[in-house]
């Protein structure tokens, strides 16, 4: 019944281990990553080339202070200095870094920081990636809710205050199909000003659709930039596929969404060189559609269930800083969002310096929201979380200590005629 939520504790079989350990152990059991699957759009873009070629070329080595310092007297930060600031010869002028960045935040976004938070809709996913929660292969609750429980969710959320919602869904048509997002996002649009999307790459006539249901932007998040390294990590589904992914925020420009939103999952790969390809995806495509809306994440590895070891690679919370400060300087306008996976202390100080976004409220896990912002339980209605978050604040001490800071906390600045 379209009322039931669909719930289920996953148990794989002998076939199912056995097929997981070829796909970890045997490359050639694995698919082309680079290879598009039957349905898959196939967009003419030349972003992709001139990203991966200033990633591939991209010597960070080479940097010296000399060359920091020239990028931090440029009025105008250009390729050449955004590849210093990222250089391990920039650590020593982080706060030279920091200074600036505040400059430029307050410039073009004065004293603002936004306010959002993630609703989960359902956790089942067809891919296999090695760091995820919801991946196929691992033993959780699965959920996927129906539009009653959606909507109860939304109304919850909406009680509290908040204006703008992220929808995400684990990765699986079978289970989230487009025609169930775009019903979601018709029901958040009656609660929420701003609706975001952060589900698995769709044709840019599904992103038209999505769009015509209520959605405003779209987050994909690239993972990583480093196509070789992607490979290991993403052993099956349609995620495997890399070109497909890199495309998708273009094909939500061109499907009419209003916003797209870029990250790198720091901590896969090389956090610097895929740092570097985060922000040129946004340079390049800016460019390439200036109406458009774009912003920028950093996230960091986090433990997920049955795997509380994942952790990023060389990404401590200096590094962090001197990545985002970066971004900053060098995408003077574009928004930048810092997840709950960070800590609260860590937030709080970015949002002074560069950030212009973070998540509030936040749960990663299905039809808990209840539960969170009242109380109550829910009605046996929970599926596990995808990662977990590092900063539990409310949305009500978010806003407190955003305004404590000396911030303007914001809900929405969009009005709709």
């Amino acid at each position: 019944m379209e009322n039931q939520f669909i719930i289920e504790q996953q148990h794989l079989s002998t076939e199912a281990l056995e097929k997981k350990h070829r796909l970890e152990t045997d490359p050639s059991s694995r698919k082309d990553h680079m290879e598009y699957l039957p349905g898959m759009e196939q967009i003419t873009s030349d972003i992709c080339e001139k990203v991966i070629s200033q990633m591939n070329s991209y010597d960070y080595s080479r940097y010296t202070a000399k060359d920091v310092q020239a990028a931090l007297e440029q009025e105008t930060c250009s390729v050449e200095g955004f590849k210093a600031l990222l250089s391990p010869a920039a650590e020593p002028f982080l706060e030279q870094m920091a200074q600036k960045a505040r400059l430029e935040t307050r410039k073009h976004f004065g004293n603002t920081v936004y306010l959002f938070t993630p609703l989960y809709i359902a956790n089942y996913c067809d891919n296999y990636c090695v760091y995820c929660g919801f991946n196929c292969y691992n033993h959780i609750s699965r959920v996927k809710l129906s539009m009653e429980q959606i909507e109860h969710e939304m109304q919850v959320i909406a009680d509290s205050g908040m204006e703008e919602i992220l929808i995400l869904t684990g990765e699986s048509r079978a289970k989230s199909d487009v025609t169930y997002i775009g019903e979601a996002c018709k029901l958040a649009r009656r609660y929420f000003r701003m609706v975001g999307l952060e589900i698995y790459p769709v044709n840019t006539d599904e992103y038209r659709y999505l769009h015509e249901c209520g959605a405003d932007y779209v987050t994909v998040f690239q993972e990583t930039y480093d196509a070789k390294k992607y490979e290991t990590l993403h052993l099956l589904g349609h995620k495997r596929v890399w070109p497909y992914r890199f495309d998708a925020q273009e094909r939500a420009l061109m499907g009419g969404m209003r916003g797209v939103a870029f990250s790198a999952l720091l901590g896969l790969s090389d956090f610097r060189r895929d740092a570097l390809a985060s922000a040129l995806h946004v340079y390049y495509l800016q460019r390439k559609y200036p109406q458009a809306e774009m912003s920028l994440s950093c996230p960091r590895l986090r433990p997920i269930i049955n795997n509380d070891k994942i952790s990023p690679q060389g990404v401590g919370e200096k590094q962090l800083c001197q990545v985002l400060c970066a971004y900053r300087i060098f995408l003077p306008f574009v928004g930048i969002t810092v997840s709950s996976r960070e800590s609260a202390q860590f937030r709080n100080g970015i949002v002074k310096i560069a950030a212009t976004k973070v998540s509030a409220g936040v749960s990663t896990g299905i039809g808990d929201h209840e539960s969170k912002y009242t109380g109550k339980e829910a009605d046996g209605v929970k599926g596990d979380e995808q990662f977990e978050i590092n900063d539990d604040r409310s949305f009500e001490a978010m806003y407190k200590d955003m305004t404590e800071e000396g911030l303007q906390p914001v809900l929405n600045d969009y009005l709709f005629v």
